[in-house]
């Protein structure tokens, strides 16, 4: 059940930045494209450990 809810959760929080201001969110996806694997995998590796970060630490 908490996995649901913390699916949700990042649901909700990733639909922010669209709704709030789509053409940031735009001009940041057309950005994204531009990068290197490498650097996409070290952003993807910073906020796989930032998420276990906070998970450790509110529980």
């Amino acid at each position: 059940m908490e996995l649901l809810a913390a699916f949700g959760l990042m649901l909700v929080i990733e639909g922010l930045l669209p709704f709030i201001a789509p053409r940031l969110w735009r001009e940041t996806l057309r950005r994204a494209t531009t990068l290197e694997d490498g650097q996409l995998r070290f952003i993807g590796l910073t906020s796989m450990i930032a998420g276990l970060v906070f998970i450790i630490l509110t529980r």
